[in-house]
C-alpha cells in the first residue's frame, strides 16, 4: 500500500498526494521515466531523493515537495513532483517583478507551486506519463489542486515539449527563454580537430589560443568517469564547487552530503574533470551525462534517447588564464566527441558560449496565476517577451561560429527546440 493522502479516486483509478520521495516506489517512477523522450537523470527518483534527504530541498531551504501519483487498477499512470516555495531562488526562470507586483497590490505571491528540479535548469520531461491523455489529466489534477490550496500560482520550469502541450491544454501559458547547446553533426565528427575545421577561421584560433595557453601553463587534465571518481576526488572537487560560490557571496545550494548520495545511487551519471599542475590538483568541473536514461530506454523497450552531457558545476583553487573555458568547455566537448555523445547543455545564459560553438536554443516553461487581472497582464507581457526572444535569437544566429556553408542550406542549421 503506498501511503499518502488519496485526493481522488473513482472505479478505475486513484490519485495521491505523497510528501516525501522516500513514500514513492523508486522502481515504478523510474520506469515511467526511462518511458519519457525527453527524460534526464535530475528526474530520477534517486536525484529527487538525495535532494530531500541531504536537506539541500525541504520545507526548511523552502522546498516543500508534493509527489503526484496517477494510479489505474494499481498500475502507475502519471506521475510528477511539485515544489510549494516561499521564495524564488534556485530556479533560473525569473519571476521576481511578478512577485514585486503582487506585493505592491497587497497580495501574497508565496507560497507558488513549482514544477521543477531545483537547482537545476536542464530542460527535460516533468510530467512522467504513459500516454498524452494521462499527461493531460496530470497536469489537470495539479491546476485543480493548486486553486484548491488557494496558492497564487502554478509555474512548470524547463518543461519537456510533450509537457508543455499538456500545460497549455490546460490554460497554462507559455514562456520562452535560451540556452546554449552543443550539437554533434551528422555524420559525428572524427575528432577535436575536424570539429574545428568546421569553424570559422577567427573562431577556430581563438579556441586553439585559449588551449595553448592553459597547456603553456602546465596544466593537464584527468578525466573520471562514474565509479572511478574516489571519495577524494568528490571532496576535491566540493573544494572547487563550494569556493565558487563563496567567491560570488553566497553559500552553494547543494551540500557535500548530496554528492555523497549521488556516488553512491547514480554514479554512472557522472563525469569529472581535474585539473593539474606540478601533480596537484588545481581545479575541477563536474559534468552530468544520461547514462542511466540511455540503459533504462533500451530496457523499457521505449523510444532511444540521445546521448547528452550536461555542464553543471565547477571551481578553481588557482587562477590559470582560459582554464574555465578549457574545464567546462573544451574538455568536456573533446570527450563527447570521443564517447559519440550528441548533445552537450551548457547550462542557464552566457553569450560567451556562442563563440565555442554552443548554439542558441530555446526553452520553455509554462504558468498560471490564480488572479485573473494579473493573469492577463503577464499574458500580454509574455507575448511583448517572446517577439523580443525571437528577435534575439534571430540576431545571435547571424554571429553563428560555423564557417557558412558552401550551398543556401547551412550543415549546421540552429537547432529548434530542444529534444
Amino acid at each position: 500500500m503506498i501511503k499518502g493522502k488519496t485526493i481522488e479516486a473513482a472505479n478505475d483509478y486513484v490519485i495521491r498526494v505523497l510528501d516525501s520521495p522516500a513514500d514513492v516506489d523508486a522502481s515504478a517512477w523510474d520506469a515511467l521515466l526511462f518511458r519519457q523522450r525527453q527524460a534526464t537523470p535530475f528526474m530520477r527518483h534517486a536525484y529527487l531523493n538525495a535532494l530531500h534527504a541531504s536537506g539541500c530541498a525541504t520545507p526548511e531551504t523552502g522546498w516543500t515537495p508534493k509527489f503526484f501519483l496517477i494510479e489505474r487498477q494499481g498500475e502507475l499512470r502519471a506521475a510528477c513532483v511539485l515544489y510549494l516555495k516561499t521564495h524564488s531562488h534556485g530556479e533560473y526562470v525569473f519571476d521576481w517583478a511578478w512577485a514585486n507586483a503582487f506585493a505592491q497590490h497587497g497580495l501574497a505571491y508565496f507560497p507558488k507551486a513549482v514544477c521543477a528540479i531545483p537547482f537545476t535548469p536542464v530542460p527535460g520531461a516533468r510530467l512522467l506519463a504513459k500516454s498524452q491523455a494521462d499527461r493531460e489529466q496530470l497536469a489537470a489534477v495539479m491546476l485543480g489542486w493548486c486553486q484548491r490550496q488557494q496558492l497564487s500560482g502554478l509555474h512548470s520550469l524547463f518543461a519537456g515539449d510533450e509537457d508543455l502541450a499538456a500545460f497549455e491544454a490546460t490554460g497554462l501559458l507559455l514562456r520562452h527563454t535560451v540556452q546554449f547547446h552543443w550539437h554533434n553533426t551528422t555524420p559525428e565528427y572524427a575528432g577535436f580537430d575536424a570539429f574545428l575545421s568546421q569553424l570559422a577561421p577567427d573562431k577556430r584560433k581563438k579556441i586553439r589560443q585559449e588551449r595553448r595557453k592553459v597547456a603553456d601553463a602546465g596544466v593537464s587534465f584527468r578525466v573520471l568517469e562514474g565509479r572511478q571518481i574516489s571519495p577524494a576526488d568528490w571532496d576535491f572537487f566540493y573544494q572547487c564547487y563550494e569556493r565558487t560560490y563563496l567567491e560570488h557571496g553566497n553559500a552553494p545550494y547543494l551540500n557535500r552530503d548530496f554528492f555523497a548520495r549521488m556516488a553512491n545511487s547514480m554514479p554512472e551519471d557522472w563525469l569529472l574533470f581535474i585539473a593539474e599542475r606540478d601533480g596537484q590538483a588545481i581545479a575541477a568541473s563536474l559534468i552530468a551525462i544520461n547514462a542511466s536514461c540511455v540503459a533504462g530506454t533500451s530496457q523499457q523497450g521505449a523510444q532511444a534517447v540521445d546521448r547528452v552531457a550536461y555542464g553543471r558545476y565547477w571551481g578553481a583553487m588557482e587562477r590559470v588564464d582560459c582554464l574555465h573555458f578549457e574545464a567546462c568547455y573544451y574538455q568536456p566537448l573533446q570527450w563527447c566527441i570521443a564517447n559519440s555523445y550528441q548533445r552537450f547543455e551548457g547550462g542557464a545564459q552566457g553569450e560567451h558560449k556562442l563563440a565555442r560553438a554552443l548554439l542558441p536554443v530555446t526553452t520553455s516553461s509554462a504558468h498560471w496565476l490564480a488572479q485573473p487581472q494579473f493573469l492577463a497582464a503577464v499574458d500580454r507581457y509574455l507575448t511583448a517577451e517572446r517577439e523580443g526572444i525571437q528577435s534575439y535569437v534571430a540576431d545571435l544566429k547571424q554571429h553563428s561560429p560555423f564557417k557558412p556553408a558552401p550551398c543556401a542550406e547551412s550543415a549546421h542549421p540552429s537547432p529548434a527546440h530542444p529534444g
